[in-house]
């Protein structure tokens, strides 16, 4: 799940590099952070030592996912040329 979050977080990030500036900055960034998010938030309950505390990082990392299906979203609704 790891690798797979990273690579959709990189397919962002080189998407969001193709925006006009105004898009790239009120849109770009948050949704650059959210999908970052996803990867992260699976690393750093990897590395936790109890089981419940990786379970709660990984809730984190889904509710990454989720705001970072909404930025798409916004993005799309605001034509900001996502994913061209």
């Amino acid at each position: 799940m790891y690798n797979l979050a990273e690579s959709f977080s990189d397919e962002i990030w080189f998407n969001v590099l193709e925006w006009d500036f105004f898009p790239r900055d009120t849109l770009g960034k948050p949704l650059v952070r959210s999908a970052d998010s996803i990867g992260a938030n699976i690393a750093e309950g990897f590395g936790r030592f109890h089981f419940k505390e990786n379970k709660n990082f990984c809730y984190f990392s889904r509710w990454s996912l989720i705001e970072t299906k909404g930025w798409i979203t916004e993005s799309e609704n605001k034509k900001a040329n996502f994913g061209r």
